[in-house]
């Protein structure tokens, strides 16, 4: 059924993470046909930053898809996109300085970083079953009252665990492109033109965890919201 609160409140955040998924294609898009000075691929340029740093044990990978490029933590392995693994593009090399960025931060113990590991397991259990018990709760609390209450009072306890692990991701991402950015430049890896054509694209990749941020956070307010109501008619 068509909600009115859940429009007014939800949907414009929706619109704007649709927004940045679009812009983060199309600037990866826009510099990934430019090759960077060096030539060197995403895979080599992460090699060369990780042993710059010490890091010479974290692994690098590919991993199939676009865009699936990241870090892990518990493996110490950096993994690669198709679009970025073997692509020696400006764009190829802003991604994979980024999730260098990630391992330099786990090498450093950025807490934030730790927090968001800590977090993983049980936001991922979370995200699997907080909207099941949401749904439920809210559709028996139209015959079982009190009952639907609490079991829809849960899910909405665990998607505000979901929606932690998202406002939590989004200084560790910011922070990751800001270390990518002055390890190209120290490293001399990046013109000027270049490091301009890396901020777009990482700018416009920060974008997209702002707004799945704000998304989240967004719905845990709107299901709130309608728990109050619920209460209330009870």
């Amino acid at each position: 059924m068509f909600d009115p609160l859940y429009f007014i409140l939800v949907m414009p955040f929706f619109l704007l993470s649709m927004w940045a998924s679009y812009r983060v294609n199309s600037s990866f898009k826009k510099w990934a046909g430019f090759r960077n000075s060096y030539g060197y691929t995403g895979a080599e340029i992460a090699r060369r930053i990780l042993n710059q740093a010490g890091l010479a044990s974290v692994k690098v990978e590919h991993v199939p898809g676009s865009l699936t490029d990241h870090y892990d933590p518990s493996s110490k392995t950096l993994r690669l996109s198709d679009d970025t693994f073997s692509s020696n593009s400006i764009a190829a090399a802003g991604v994979a300085a980024h999730e260098a960025g990630h391992a330099i931060q786990d090498q450093v113990r950025y807490p934030m970083l730790a927090f968001r590991s800590a977090v993983v397991p049980m936001a991922s259990f979370s995200s699997k079953i907080s909207t099941i018990l949401i749904m439920a709760g809210f559709l028996l609390m139209m015959f079982m009252g009190p009952l639907g209450w609490y079991i829809a009072a849960a899910g909405v306890v665990l998607f505000s665990i979901v929606v932690v692990f998202q406002l939590i991701t989004v200084p560790v991402e910011l922070d990751a492109s800001r270390r990518a950015k002055e390890i190209l430049q120290k490293m001399g890896m990046a013109s000027r033109d270049e490091t301009v054509a890396v901020n777009e694209v990482l700018n416009a990749a920060a974008w997209t965890y702002v707004a799945a941020a704000l998304a989240a956070l967004a719905q845990l307010v709107y299901f709130a919201l309608r728990l109050l109501m619920g209460s209330r008619d009870e």
